[in-house]
């Protein structure tokens, strides 16, 4: 499997702040987004997590907090519809952010990678917060599978914000060896923000691969939870000499509010190419998927 010789990613960092008044509207606005991206050259559009609680901004009247969810979950299939066909149409991939999805007994968050070739990849988030098990109103169920995805030469991952912090999923995924990590989140504050960006560059590290983030930004009109949230963009890459020594390739400054639909980011020319080359005959002091099996940990008794 041979990696692009160019490849260029687009972030959009979504307003949730913008109005809606429909899932048409809102598909409406991706389609958009997805022929800007696809005009600038780029071959995948990430959005953020939760970028569908933007549809809470035509929700029914009266619905009470503790509904918000399992009414987005609802909305979910349509929504997923209404995309199906965007990629094939601009030739370009979409992962569509991150939405409630019905399963049994609930729903989980699942972002969906939609590809040109006609499929459609599931990935549910595997670490939930405090706030999304919260029995009385998100009550989320975590999933237990993660996809390794084929496409343009590359294998790409998504890890849904939490997850991109647990050290655990980063030993699992590293004998795979994946060219591209997709990290969409929702961040309230500047310390969620910060963790989710420094993780993401700590396995664009220790699994020498790119890792793509992508924020959402403002506040739904009609949520009652999410009062805030600050996200931003970035492309990382290992922290090489051959790819520009500080492991950033492209990156934008956190925002909490944007005066548009949010800012769009381009990650141009990504080394795929390159980094596979230090993957496979050696990084400066990378030692390939290490594991720490080997290791006994030792308890020294206090004197």
């Amino acid at each position: 499997m041979t990696p692009p010789t160019t490849f260029t990613l687009a972030l959009w960092s979504t307003n949730l702040s913008t109005p809606l008044d429909g899932l048409g509207a809102w598909a409406d606005h991706v389609d958009a987004k997805m022929a800007e991206a696809a005009a600038s050259g780029a071959k995948l559009l990430v959005m953020p997590e939760y970028a569908a609680e933007a549809w809470l901004s035509f929700k029914p009247e009266g619905l009470p907090s503790d509904k918000e969810i399992a009414w987005m979950a609802e909305q979910a299939p349509s929504a997923l519809e209404l995309l199906r066909d965007l990629p094939a149409r601009h030739g370009i991939g979409l992962l569509a952010g991150t939405m409630p999805w019905p399963v049994e007994g609930g729903s989980t968050n699942r972002a969906w990678l939609l590809l040109p070739d006609g499929r459609a990849i599931p990935q549910d988030k595997l670490s939930l917060t405090p706030g999304e098990q919260e029995p009385d109103y998100w009550n989320l169920t975590p999933g237990d599978e993660l996809h390794i995805v084929e496409w343009e030469g590359l294998k790409i991952a998504t890890l849904i914000c939490l997850d991109v912090e647990m050290p655990a999923l980063s030993v699992l995924l590293a004998p795979q060896a994946p060219d591209l990590l997709l990290v969409p989140s929702m961040t309230h504050r500047l310390s969620g923000y910060s963790r989710v960006s420094g993780c993401a560059k700590a396995r664009a590290v220790e699994l020498v691969c790119a890792v793509a983030t992508a924020g959402v930004i403002g506040r739904s009109p009609g949520t009652t939870l999410n009062h805030s949230n600050v996200g931003a963009c970035a492309l990382y890459l290992p922290c090489e000499p051959s790819l520009g020594m500080h492991g950033v390739l492209e990156a934008i400054p956190p925002l909490a509010e944007h005066e548009a639909d949010g800012p769009m980011m381009l990650a141009h020319d990504i080394p795929f190419a390159e980094i596979r080359r230090l993957r496979e005959t050696g990084a400066e002091v990378w030692p390939g998927a290490w594991r720490a099996d080997h290791v006994t940990l030792v308890e020294d008794p206090l004197p």
